[in-house]
């Protein structure tokens, strides 16, 4: 039986991790599929570590895998870091958040399993797909940052900058190993270098709902970090 390892970064998600794991742990349970959550926690200051140790011991250590780090040190490192302790044949990345539900986990297996794709990644701009929560600035930003991207990468997928993925565990590692980003341009990044191995890729629509509790970690700095990180990609790809 296929093994799936869901990497779970996270920094002050202390409200959010309780009921991200109860709902990841029903879905796969429900569904029958071996699984595991590794928590990479970046020494969060609002306590998310000792929920996570708390879940540890409700769950069993086999399900809830705990692998912090010193310091924040960015998401892409986050997902490296987590995927050298995976266990799983299929990686599942997705934010700790409460904004990509484990409900889309079921359709990202069924349609991985149909095709054998590479990669099945979750999409805000396709039928079906949708973003809740946001103010129409936000929307604003995030569609022109979309299009940007895929004028300039042609990428050949509708939600480049998603943050919600399957991906075989080989086809993660060799990734990886190419990927130089290490913040959010890592996710863009990603599926630009699996268009030039020739992975497949398969979408599945999802709806994104905005986080209920915490601070969004995207700032100034990171919209800064993406355009950098999007004419480095243009020049270099």
């Amino acid at each position: 039986m296929s093994k799936y390892s869901i990497l779970l970064p996270t920094y002050n998600e202390r409200e959010n991790l309780p009921l991200i794991v109860w709902l990841l742990v029903r879905e796969f349970k429900e569904n029958g599929h071996n699984y595991e959550i590794i928590i990479i926690d970046d020494n969060s200051p609002d306590g998310t570590r000792k929920v996570a140790e708390q879940l540890q011991q409700i769950y069993g250590e086999e399900t809830i895998v705990l692998r912090p780090r010193a310091a924040k040190l960015g998401l892409g490192t986050a997902y490296v870091h987590g995927m050298k302790h995976a266990t799983g044949d299929y990686i599942i990345i997705m934010d700790a958040d409460m904004s990509h539900h484990p409900r889309h986990i079921g359709g990202f297996i069924d349609l991985q399993k149909k095709h054998n794709y590479d990669i099945v990644t979750g999409t805000r701009y396709s039928k079906g797909g949708g973003v809740h929560g946001w103010d129409l600035m936000r929307k604003l930003i995030s569609r022109g940052a979309n299009y940007l991207a895929q004028v300039l990468l042609n990428p050949g997928v509708s939600d480049l900058t998603g943050s919600f993925r399957l991906y075989k565990k080989a086809v993660l590692e060799q990734l990886v190993a190419k990927c130089q980003s290490k913040g959010y341009v890592f996710q863009m990044e990603m599926i630009v270098r699996a268009r030039q191995f020739s992975y497949t890729i398969g979408e599945v629509p999802i709806a994104f709902v905005d986080r209920v509790y915490g601070e969004s970690k995207l700032g100034g700095n990171e919209i800064v970090s993406y355009a950098k990180g999007l004419l480095h990609l243009f020049a270099t790809t």
